[in-house]
């Protein structure tokens, strides 16, 4: 006989001892609390996501219960990693998997920072003008913004400036 083992939770009024889950298999379907707490973004973030990118089609049950597939959370990890760590907006986004069909769209891998996905067998790297000009791939645009705001912010002091001398 196998000793089970039981985690202590603390609820305050008292510790209650549970029996964790065991892990879901690879294949198994996730529902959206789990998908969230694993790609680490809210659960209505997953659902506004899902009004953007139309390749994004959970599973739905009797009362709107979302079941996502493995390769609906692969692509959402996907979706995530160019939005979050490349700094592409939605519409780039878009635009990036709209031509890649369903069925070949990959797990993200780990790279150097460029945006690759499959498409009929071929590697499909980022198009240019979906990254704002002058900034070379690999480099999120996000990075950037602070230095640009403060140029800005520098170009307004010295309009202020020259306009105020012209008086």
């Amino acid at each position: 006989m196998t000793a089970r083992r039981y985690a202590a939770v603390d609820l305050g009024a008292g510790i209650a001892f549970i029996r964790p889950r065991p892990p879901k298999a690879a294949g198994a379907f996730r529902t959206i609390s789990e998908v969230a707490d694993e790609l680490d973004v809210p659960q209505h973030v997953l659902r506004f996501w899902e009004t953007r990118f139309a390749q994004i089609k959970p599973l739905k049950r009797a009362g709107g219960r979302r079941y996502y597939r493995p390769e609906d959370v692969n692509l959402l990890r996907r979706i995530r990693e160019l939005l979050y760590q490349q700094g592409y907006t939605i519409k780039g986004v878009q635009k990036l998997l709209r031509d890649i069909p369903r069925d070949r769209r990959g797990p993200p891998e780990p790279g150097d920072g460029e945006a690759e996905m499959v498409a009929d067998g071929a590697v499909v790297t980022e198009i240019a003008e979906l990254r704002p000009a002058g900034i070379p791939p690999g480099i999120a645009p996000k990075a950037l913004l602070g230095e640009l705001i403060d140029e800005l912010e520098k170009l307004r002091e010295v309009v202020v400036r020259l306009s105020s001398a012209s008086r």
